[in-house]
């Protein structure tokens, strides 16, 4: 009886100390730093986002949340990578609604799963899409863009940042509401349609704020019509497509940020409680602001909801328009 007695209080006291170990472990994360994945090249719309509300979230957690760019495949590659890394709450990723909705949509052949590779965490922010247009064009305003178009179908091409990119999908949404026909060009990325626009290589282009405000601030890129809800902050004189008539006209690009699946359920509440703090942060709103940013903080389940919402969206304008990439 002693020496059982003496096996079951030696076993209860390692037990604990094993219950000390695994608490202190919980309790000091994080205790290295966090590898921030981006799907895109630095200096980018994405890029800023994710190294703005990172400086704050490494401010807040103690620990440098270090940005991770991995360009390539319409951020395929990121994604890959993420879904392949250990879910120890030390990678987190930039996914946007090309990784969460549209590339699940488009190609047949994918080598992850958005809806199985990855947890939530919340949304970050979101940006309309913008029809541009040279100034060499000469159309100064919405009303100038929908008389040239219907007048002279499929005469004018217009950039994306590329074939499956949520400016690709806006651009079909558009034509199929508002009955217009245009040359899409796609480029790969923003960038380089945006450089081709100000060169008066094209004349239109849809763009995303983020990654050219600064041309539109400084005339170089004519705003004429916007794909949101309501008129954006920063350009107040842009009329929406719903303005015109046309309702079912909304698209954005929009960032959430999320962990590989299998990451435990109080880091990922942790982390989704710090990016929420971050996000509300004024100097970070500020910042998100004037790079053309809208922030849009939320909690998991929200992040959820949208997405959801999104893909039931999409899904019905890829099937109408019969667009595959594989």
């Amino acid at each position: 009886m002693r020496l059982s007695f003496r096996i079951a209080a030696a076993a209860l006291a390692v037990g604990g100390l094993l219950g000390m170990s695994f608490s202190a472990s919980a309790q000091t994360y994080p205790h290295k730093p966090l590898r921030w994945v981006v799907g895109y090249p630095a200096g980018g719309g994405t890029d800023f986002l994710a190294r703005t509300v990172g400086a704050q979230l490494s401010h807040q957690i103690g620990q440098q949340a270090v940005v991770d760019n991995r360009p390539g495949a319409s951020a395929i590659l990121a994604s890959e990578l993420v879904a392949r890394s250990a879910p120890d709450g030390y990678t987190i990723f930039s996914a946007d609604n090309g990784v969460l909705v549209y590339n699940s949509l488009l190609y047949k052949k994918l080598r992850y799963d958005p809806q199985k590779d990855f947890a939530l965490l919340g949304m970050m922010g979101r940006s309309p899409l913008v029809i541009v247009a040279s100034p060499q064009l000469g159309i100064k305003d919405a009303q100038g863009l929908l008389a040239a178009l219907r007048k002279e179908p499929g005469k004018y091409s217009i950039g994306t940042a590329g074939t499956g990119s949520p400016h690709h999908l806006a651009l079909e949404l558009f034509q199929r509401e508002a009955n217009v026909s245009l040359q899409h060009i796609p480029y790969k990325g923003g960038a380089p349609a945006l450089q081709e626009l100000m060169g008066n290589q094209i004349p239109l282009m849809m763009l995303d704020l983020p990654s050219g405000i600064s041309a539109v601030k400084a005339g170089k890129a004519i705003p004429l019509l916007a794909m949101s809800g309501e008129r954006i902050p920063q350009l107040p004189n842009v009329p929406t497509a719903r303005e015109l008539g046309f309702s079912k006209v909304e698209a954005y690009t929009w960032q959430g940020l999320v962990v590989p699946k299998g990451t435990p359920a109080d880091i990922q509440k942790q982390l989704s409680t710090e990016l929420q703090k971050a996000m509300h942060e004024p100097a970070v709103r500020q910042s998100l602001f004037d790079a053309g940013w809208e922030a849009r903080p939320s909690n998991a389940e929200d992040m959820a909801r949208y997405v959801k919402s999104e893909r039931e969206t999409w899904s019905v304008l890829v099937k109408d328009k019969n667009i595959q990439l594989d």
